[in-house]
């Protein structure tokens, strides 16, 4: 799970719920200064498989000083964003026509930012329907299910929460979370108390059909490449040097199959946008002004 470098959002930023027509979802909403002109353009970041809004907190300043609107999203059923307690509720066209909802309530035309599982919910929310969106850019997510050793972890924790209690799934969670991953170092430094207690909050308010819903989809995803290429949008692929749940190699050859802008952010893992947030802000800035 991604693990936010801090989480009192900047000034510019507020927390407010997006009303849609597919109902209310909460955002941390970052506003450019006016003073400094027109906003160049709106930004919506959609969170992975048990992550959420904050995972975004330390994009949002510079991105809003560099003029651009920040909205950073709880999906449906995900931390502060109430969600039914129906499987067929997180089917991932349901979580794409929310995306799609998020986005013409923004006033459309907005860039669309989907990490990890987000990364696949906003491919869908595209070939659903690209009218709402000037471009879309995919962040350490792989054409399609993740790695077969992350397959495995990932049906291992659905089975436990088909079995046993959030709360004792969250503590085994956090006995196997100090094994590193691939592009992981070792949990040796002393963990914040504050940290610890939100990552915890947002783990139990989660639904737990979503969590199971989005586990199952992140392991059983067709490659879409090809119909994503078909979409006339621009798109851009970004990633860490490493990353634990796609190969880079084929994140590498589904940005080439795309046309896509490639990016690749050093230093980092699966979370750029928590892990290297400066680095991150400015190529996504780049790559929106050569599009806006």
């Amino acid at each position: 799970m991604s693990r936010p470098p801090f989480l009192t959002p900047p000034p510019q930023a507020q927390a407010r719920p997006l009303l849609t027509r597919r109902g209310e979802f909460a955002t941390h909403d970052a506003l450019p200064d006016a003073a400094g002109g027109a906003t160049r353009g709106t930004v919506l970041l959609v969170p992975g498989f048990t992550g959420s809004k904050e995972d975004f907190i330390a994009l949002l300043e510079p991105l809003a000083a560099a003029g651009y609107r920040a909205v950073a999203v709880d999906g449906r059923g995900q931390h502060e964003s109430a969600g039914p307690r129906e499987a067929s509720a997180y089917a991932q066209d349901e979580l794409a026509r929310d995306v799609i909802a998020q986005a013409e309530a923004l006033g459309g035309g907005v860039h669309l930012l989907g990490h990890s599982f987000g990364g696949l919910v906003c491919r869908a929310a595209v070939l659903l329907d690209a009218s709402p969106f000037r471009s879309l850019t995919i962040m350490s997510c792989g054409p399609a299910a993740i790695a077969e050793e992350q397959q495995a972890r990932t049906r291992l924790l659905l089975a436990a929460l088909g079995q046993l209690d959030k709360e004792a799934v969250w503590r085994e969670m956090q006995n196997q979370e100090q094994e590193p991953q691939d592009g992981e170092a070792a949990a040796t430094e002393p963990r914040d108390p504050a940290l610890e207690e939100f990552l915890h909050r947002r783990w139990t308010l989660t639904t737990t059909e979503q969590l199971i819903a989005a586990g199952r989809q992140l392991t059983v995803e067709p490659d879409r490449t090809a119909e994503l290429a078909a979409v006339p949008l621009p798109k851009h692929v970004l990633s860490g040097r490493l990353d634990y749940a796609w190969p880079v190699p084929s994140i590498d050859a589904m940005a080439k199959e795309l046309s896509a802008v490639r990016t690749v952010v050093e230093g980092a893992g699966h979370s750029p946008n928590a892990e290297r947030p400066a680095a991150t802000a400015e190529a996504l800035v780049h790559f929106w002004d050569l599009v806006s």
